[in-house]
């Protein structure tokens, strides 16, 4: 097996995880979604859908994304293909983007960034159990469940 051979096979394990991700989130963010919905109301249950779906959306698409580099760099690096992941990249940073803005409802350049990550460990906290959800307790783009601009478990940066 030579070296272009296994690359391919990482991409596609890279493809097929990104499409687990997608799957599995759907699924989770459906059934944290319902929940929500029970105890809270539909209002609530829609929000949650919408911010953890977000998040397993942003995620996603940047193992997609990592798939997508790991193809073109390692397997077949022409220019057309160069141009081609070029493309798809640009497609997907904007896609990311408009979620981003979508989830949290500010641009990126106003707040810290997140990842796809953070962003469905935010929603699964604030709307997981024992999380309390609430609009009131949000600030201008400030996420779900969190009391500051920062991940409550994060180390303070400045001392």
């Amino acid at each position: 097996m030579t070296f272009t051979d296994v690359m391919e096979h990482v991409a596609r394990a890279f493809e097929a995880i990104g499409v687990g991700v997608l799957v599995l989130g759907l699924v989770w963010s459906l059934v944290l979604a319902g929940r929500t919905w029970r105890v809270m109301g539909g209002r609530a249950g829609y929000q949650a859908l919408r911010e953890t779906f977000g998040g397993v959306l942003l995620l996603g698409l940047e193992v997609l994304v990592a798939a997508d580099l790991i193809r073109t760099v390692a397997v077949s690096p022409t220019p057309q293909n160069v141009g081609v992941l070029g493309l798809i990249v640009l497609i997907r940073t904007f896609l990311s983007f408009s979620l981003q803005v979508e989830i949290e409802g500010v641009p990126p350049w106003r707040r810290a960034l997140t990842s796809g990550a953070e962003t469905v460990v935010r929603a699964a906290r604030a709307y997981g159990p024992g999380g309390s959800h609430s609009d009131t307790d949000r600030g201008p783009g400030r996420a779900p469940g969190s009391d500051t601009d920062r991940a409550p478990d994060r180390p303070d940066m400045d001392g």
